[in-house]
């Protein structure tokens, strides 16, 4: 708790740091602060511009931020190419190294009037990407061309600025709207159990006393193959003493040995019979397997209780000083290598569980993640009903790559086959408040537009949207909740950390 305060008041900290910039008048404004907005994608990056309007004859000075979009943290070095073209003609600058990391400065004069074409050319560790930055209108005078900028800037009085500056040092990312398949979803819960043969339960071999031989014989302690952990002592016991038959077999065994030993030298000297010496190896080796056999879970304290493989203890089930008998159970060691959930779904959904095709598991730490990212599969669907809770059981296999322990309760979002295409966001880009949902939109790279939206079905990291998107739209998929912050705090800098 106290983490998540400090973390927020980091938040509210940093939203509200202003840089050292010139304050101005939205409604207005001088000729100076009109800009043109330039955005532009590739596949690996985003490039967001400000550049002043375009003039023949008069220099424009360009600011430009590239992001990487593999992680939304500003490109660290690089060199970088800016082309304003003409038709066939155009003029170009080359800038090696950042003016601040992602931050890129140009200064350009256009020396044709008319529509001329934006490229961003990048030079990458080794590799070259290009950007196109779209069309503007290169005028023959400035006056026309700041207010032909007026009309082209975004008028949206209650976007939210969030600037790059912002965004590179946190959780950041946007991510386009698109209709992909979500399928039929059936959310319920599910119960980690182990899997077959991952939990070994331990038993007693014998009658008597159990006595710890270890003081760290506690549920969740880590034992590896052949640890010992308890003995069970037949001490004092009239029938059944292991500890007296542990001991008759080692002194047969040693006699034997003597025997045999004795024998085999006399048989050299022919002085007994290779009858008599068969008869003692016999002897010998009957009594060395009787003693070896005893001896792998018995010694002079009785029955060694040894851990078969290597793994935790789950269960204790029996006391120091406890008498046991045969086939008692002892102590549950589990390798905690694969799990099972058992997920119950109600019986309306019987119709669904033949095209059950994965699913999406929901840790108690609130971290979602597919049946693949598990190594997971569905093993099977009931076809009968639980009689206790009148449910249909569905398992799931996975490997447990995330410490999940037995018992533990976690969201199970079970999933169809369906070919109807949807628009989907990330369910890290909805902001609830008070039951109504919100994403912000993506007007620039650093303006939004908080946006309401009617969510529909949800399959723990997608949600439907039904109302309030449309295809191919931008939204903010990862940080939403500092855009948020930065909306209610309503008195950033829009230019905020620029350098012009």
């Amino acid at each position: 708790m106290k983490k998540s305060l400090l973390y927020i008041l980091f938040v509210l900290t940093f939203i509200a740091c202003r840089h050292d910039h010139a304050s101005h008048d939205d409604h207005d404004h001088d000729h100076d602060d009109v800009k043109l907005f330039i955005t532009a994608y590739s596949d690996h990056f985003e490039v967001f511009a400000e550049a002043d309007p375009f003039v023949q004859g008069k220099t424009s000075a360009i600011l430009a931020h590239f992001t990487h979009l593999e992680d939304f943290k500003p490109l660290q070095e690089g060199k970088v190419t800016l082309s304003i073209i003409s038709g066939t003609s155009g003029i170009r600058q080359t800038v090696d190294t950042p003016f601040k990391p992602g931050i890129y400065r140009f200064r350009l004069m256009p020396e044709t009037t008319g529509m001329a074409r934006i490229v961003f050319d990048i030079e990458h560790a080794g590799n070259s990407y290009r950007l196109e930055g779209g069309n503007f209108r290169v005028f023959a005078d400035e006056h026309d061309a700041i207010h032909a900028a007026e009309h082209l800037m975004p008028d949206h009085p209650a976007a939210v600025t969030f600037t790059k500056e912002q965004s590179w040092v946190v959780g950041f990312a946007t991510a386009k709207v698109l209709q992909e398949s979500l399928g039929i979803i059936i959310k319920t819960v599910g119960e980690v159990l182990p899997a077959r043969g991952d939990e070994i339960t331990l038993t007693a071999q014998t009658r008597g006393s159990v006595n710890f031989s270890n003081t760290s014989l506690y549920e969740g302690t880590q034992w590896q193959r052949g640890d010992v952990l308890l003995n069970i002592s037949g001490e004092g016991l009239a029938e059944g003493n292991t500890t007296q038959r542990y001991l008759e077999a080692r002194n047969n065994f040693e006699k034997t040995k003597a025997d045999f030993e004795r024998i085999s030298r006399l048989a050299e000297e022919q002085i007994v019979s290779q009858r008599e010496l068969l008869q003692a190896k016999n002897d010998f080796e009957n009594a060395r397997a009787i003693f070896e056999n005893l001896s792998r879970n018995f010694s002079e304290s009785g029955q060694q209780v040894k851990s078969p493989v290597n793994g935790y203890l789950t269960q204790l089930h029996v006391n120091e000083g406890q008498f046991v008998e045969p086939g008692q159970p002892l102590a549950t060691i589990a390798q905690n290598q694969n799990i099972v959930l058992k997920a119950e779904v109600q019986q309306r959904y019987a119709s669904l569980l033949p095209d059950l095709v994965t699913a999406n598991i929901k840790t108690p730490a609130g971290k979602t993640f597919t049946l693949e990212e598990l190594g997971g599969s569905i093993l099977s669907s009931a076809r009968n009903v639980n009689i206790q809770s009148h449910l249909l059981p569905v398992h799931l296999k996975i490997d447990n790559r995330h410490s999940w322990f037995t018992g533990t309760l976690v969201d199970v979002y079970l999933k169809s086959y369906s070919s109807e295409a949807r628009i989907v966001v990330p369910n890290s880009s909805l902001v609830e408040e008070q039951g109504y949902y919100f994403v912000f939109v993506q007007i620039h790279p650093e303006s939004f537009e908080k946006r309401e939206v009617r969510i529909g079905n949800t399959d723990g990291i997608q949600t439907e949207i039904l109302r309030g998107l449309t295809e191919n739209e931008r939204i903010v998929s990862r940080g939403a909740l500092l855009v948020k912050m930065a909306a209610a705090s309503g008195d950033i800098d829009p230019h905020s950390g620029h350098v012009h």
